[in-house]
């Protein structure tokens, strides 16, 4: 990665995070492998987290001034929060990532990282129509989605104005689960809204 990134511009991030100390000690070893090839860690490469877990997200702040990026990773994390295993197939159905309690985390993270540093979500809740306009409204700043679904999840942004997110976004984290989160936004928003002010 060292060697790549003196001539191009690279990106790695640590994921299933917990504690800080675990990212200074990895950025650490991340210099010592660039010291090895013969060089400082160079400019252009891009640290960042995956949160994952909630201690994580909820320590988001203590973890921002050692990153350039954090992604959240909402399958874990939707997972871990829920107490719901997604291999499980007794209690799969219960790991919706739209559930109030996991959309608190993505906005504790977001809040944090504002002004600071970009917020991406992965995850199959970045594809997802109903939570595109949530996510947005808390306040992520990109959608990492699998090859197929870009212009899909384009298409939607397009048709979504931010401040209506925002508010939206605000309704459903005082919502008592998944499904009232769902059901909000399917009676909210208009398909044929106007064309978005949002920066994605």
């Amino acid at each position: 990665i060292a060697r790549v990134a003196a001539d191009h511009r690279i990106s790695v991030m640590f994921p299933m995070v917990t504690h800080v100390a675990e990212v200074v000690a990895a950025r650490a070893q991340l210099s010592e492998a660039a010291a090895l090839v013969g060089t400082a860690v160079p400019a252009g490469l891009r640290v960042g987290i995956m949160i994952e877990v909630p201690a994580a997200a909820l320590k988001a702040s203590a973890f921002i001034p050692h990153v350039d990026f954090v992604s959240i990773g909402t399958n874990d994390l939707t997972q871990y929060t829920l107490a719901a295993d997604r291999g499980n197939e007794n209690v799969a159905g219960a790991a919706d990532p739209l559930d109030p309690a996991v959309l608190r985390l993505v906005h504790h993270v977001c809040a944090a990282a504002a002004g600071q540093v970009p917020v991406s979500v992965c995850g199959e809740v970045a594809a997802d129509d109903a939570a595109v306009p949530i996510l947005l409204g808390l306040g992520v700043d990109e959608l990492s989605v699998p090859p197929y679904a870009v212009p899909l999840v384009k298409q939607a942004i397009r048709a979504l104005q931010l401040g209506t997110c925002r508010a939206l976004a605000q309704e459903a984290l005082a919502l008592p689960s998944a499904t009232a989160v769902r059901a909000l936004v399917a009676g909210r928003l208009d398909p044929a809204a106007d064309s978005t002010d949002s920066s994605m």
